[in-house]
């Protein structure tokens, strides 16, 4: 597990191109979905994430091949469901935590996972959160062996669409 530099910006867009859709439920539109990437998983946004001193952006690798990444978020953000459900800060987001259908199941993700509460620990955070699908069943499992609690709602917005995600906290 490493840190993503500037010169990964370009298979970073690659694999969230590849790796946002998996986590969306079949009612998101198409459109929607490819707007979405086309917006905020561009390479040009991988370069401005990693610019930012806020945001920390972990890169999971087999064999030279980038097969997941986790963005990191200081601080709660501003949408006040977040706020609501948040009850220690300081806190961090766990903005992206995503990995290659091919490489479900071989520990990239739990390698992540563990590399995210790490990194919050160390940088003081009292609490770890993230946003899930309330129809991604599979990701809410996986927050839930790794000690993630529903601590309340929220909704994603997807252009005009609106997904319904849980917030899910971890004490640290």
């Amino acid at each position: 597990m490493a840190e993503a530099v500037g010169a990964d910006v370009g298979e970073l867009a690659e694999l969230a191109a590849v790796t946002f859709p998996l986590a969306c439920p079949p009612t998101s539109p198409p459109d929607a979905i490819a707007a979405f990437i086309a917006a905020n998983l561009s390479p040009e946004r991988f370069a401005d994430y990693l610019a930012d001193p806020s945001r920390t952006v972990l890169a999971a690798r087999i064999g030279g091949r980038m097969v997941g990444y986790a963005m990191l978020i200081d601080g709660a953000g501003t949408d006040p469901d977040v706020a609501k459900a948040l009850t220690l800060r300081p806190a961090i987001e766990l903005s992206k935590l995503y990995v290659l259908a091919d490489s479900h199941g071989s520990g990239v993700a739990a390698a992540l996972m563990n590399a995210a509460v790490t990194h919050a620990s160390r940088a003081g955070a009292r609490c770890l959160w993230l946003g899930v699908n309330q129809k991604n069943r599979r990701a809410q499992r996986f927050y839930g062996k790794h000690g993630f609690a529903v601590a309340g709602t929220k909704t994603f917005p997807m252009g005009p669409h609106l997904e319904h995600d849980f917030v899910m906290t971890l004490q640290l």
